[in-house]
C-alpha cells in the first residue's frame, strides 16, 4: 500500500483502560507478538453498536481477567485520541481496513488484589504484566502511540 493509499482509510473505533492502583500506579502489559520492550495499557475494538464503556469493560476483561466489580469508572476522555500506524504495520493489521484507531479512554481505579489479574486469557495479548509508575509511561510505550499517552495522561492528570 503506497502511504497515499493509507491516508485514505479510516480509523478503526477503539477503547482503551488506564487502570491504575492503590499507588497510582498504572497496569502496563508486555505485547505477546512482540520480542522488545512493547508495553501498553489494554485497549481493543468496538463492535458495531457497542457502548464505549462497556466495550472497556469488555476489553480490560479480556485481556486482564479484571471483572467490572473489581474497578471503579473515574473519568473518559472527552474526545476521540487517533493514532496512525506505522505504514509497514497497516496490511499486516485488521486486513488493511484501518490507517490507524481513535481511541476513547477510560481511566479506572483497581480495586481487587494482584492475583485477581490473569493475563491468560482465551486470547491473551500480554506475556507480563506490571504496575508502572506514570513518570516511567511514555518511555515505556511503542513509538508511535506515545502522543496519545501523553493526551491520557493530560486527560486524567487531576485524578493522578
Amino acid at each position: 500500500m503506497t502511504p497515499e493509499e493509507i491516508k485514505k482509510l479510516p480509523y478503526r473505533p477503539c477503547v482503551g483502560v488506564m487502570l491504575i492502583n492503590p499507588r497510582h500506579e498504572v497496569f502496563v502489559g508486555q505485547r505477546i507478538d512482540n520480542y522488545r520492550d512493547a508495553w501498553q495499557m489494554p485497549q481493543g475494538g468496538v463492535d458495531p453498536g457497542e457502548d464505549p464503556r462497556a466495550a472497556a469493560l469488555r476489553e480490560l476483561r479480556e485481556e486482564t481477567g479484571v471483572r467490572p466489580g473489581l474497578v471503579t469508572v473515574l473519568a473518559e476522555t472527552e474526545n476521540w485520541l487517533p493514532y496512525d500506524l506505522p505504514y509497514d504495520l497497516v496490511p499486516k493489521l485488521w486486513k488493511g481496513r484501518f490507517r490507524g484507531q481513535e481511541q476513547k479512554w477510560f481511566l479506572m481505579r483497581f480495586e481487587g488484589r494482584d492475583s485477581d489479574i490473569d493475563i491468560a486469557t482465551e486470547h491473551p495479548e500480554f506475556s507480563r504484566w506490571r504496575w508502572m509508575p506514570t513518570s516511567r509511561l511514555i518511555d515505556a510505550i511503542v513509538p508511535f502511540k506515545r502522543d496519545v499517552y501523553v493526551s491520557v495522561l493530560d486527560a486524567f492528570s487531576e485524578h493522578l
